[in-house]
């Protein structure tokens, strides 16, 4: 997907959500304030932690222990 394309999406998806949200009674200057302040959290959380993606890594995952009554019936 190039920056195009994905810029694109995103301008389409933003579409129909001002779109939507104003046709449910909502004032577009709302929407659009309502959609500023969000990005505006996701940049402050990028900033915190710049890839997300990172944090599944450093997720423990515990292996689920053996001790079932069932397990020693061999």
């Amino acid at each position: 997907m190039t920056m195009n394309d994905w810029r694109a999406d995103v301008h389409l998806g933003l579409e129909r959500l001002v779109d939507a949200a104003v046709v449910a009674g909502a004032r577009q200057q709302d929407v659009y304030d309502a959609i500023l302040d969000e990005i505006g959290k996701l940049r402050l959380a990028y900033e915190r932690d710049p890839d997300p993606a990172d944090d599944v890594s450093e997720q423990v995952v515990e292996e689920p222990s053996n001790n079932w009554p069932a397990a020693d019936k061999g």
